[in-house]
């Protein structure tokens, strides 16, 4: 989700690499859960997302929209998000006892808080969002360890192929309204509900999706 903001507002002004140190380190959360409320629709979620959610809950892409998760308009693209539980506006993920049930699978952009991406040049680099974490007195951490993802650098690498893709999609429906529809549709079926073979590599699989979906916008642009 792209936010219409400065960097200097919402940040140090430093942007950061895998190697770098920012003070994000919270010491196992003490039991707040602020970043777990009131997120409205923001939590986007991407296939990956998707794949770890099916793979450690044992479900399918169906079964976590009927109750966990909700498709909304993120940029003019129909995308899923993590669903707030309309009683306590909290993830529907956040147990009774305030803690994350999925934490080991859990959605990129709840690994990426409080950081950012700042994407430039088909790349991207973190920023630490200064505003966001409640909690105080953070200890410096690298940010590959905040992450907690193996293989931080071809994670990376697949983020920045999803967000331009994405962002080609939205240039294809802000000139051609008439496609809006059918690229949701497309996007949805490719990447969401087909599907994941839960017991094989992620990358092979969404690179194989990815091309098909390349292939389709050049065919559609046309």
């Amino acid at each position: 989700m792209k936010r219409n903001v400065s960097l200097d507002e919402i940040s140090d002004g430093k942007l950061l690499g895998p190697e770098d140190m920012a003070r994000m380190g919270t010491g196992d959360c003490g039991g707040c859960c602020a970043c777990c409320q009131g997120m409205g629709t923001s939590a986007i979620l991407d296939p990956m997302d998707i794949f770890r959610l099916c793979q450690g809950l044992k479900t399918t892409f169906e079964q976590l929209l009927a109750e966990k998760i909700e498709l909304n308009v993120v940029d003019g693209l129909i995308l899923p998000n993590l669903k707030m539980v309309s009683q306590t506006d909290a993830c529907g993920f956040l147990g009774d006892d305030k803690r994350c049930q999925i934490h080991p699978f859990r959605p990129g952009v709840c690994r990426l808080f409080p950081l950012g991406r700042y994407y430039e040049d088909h790349s991207f680099r973190y920023f630490l969002q200064i505003h966001e974490c409640k909690k105080e007195n953070r200890t410096k951490i690298k940010v590959k360890k905040w992450m907690d993802m193996p293989d931080l650098k071809k994670y990376d690498q697949y983020i920045c192929d999803w967000h331009y893709f994405l962002m080609d999609l939205e240039k294809l429906i802000q000139n051609r309204q008439d496609l809006m529809k059918k690229t949701d549709m497309f996007i949805l079926e490719l990447f969401f509900l087909t599907p994941w073979h839960l017991n094989q590599n992620f990358y092979a699989q969404f690179y194989q999706r990815l091309d098909t979906g390349r292939r389709w916008l050049e065919n559609i642009s046309g």
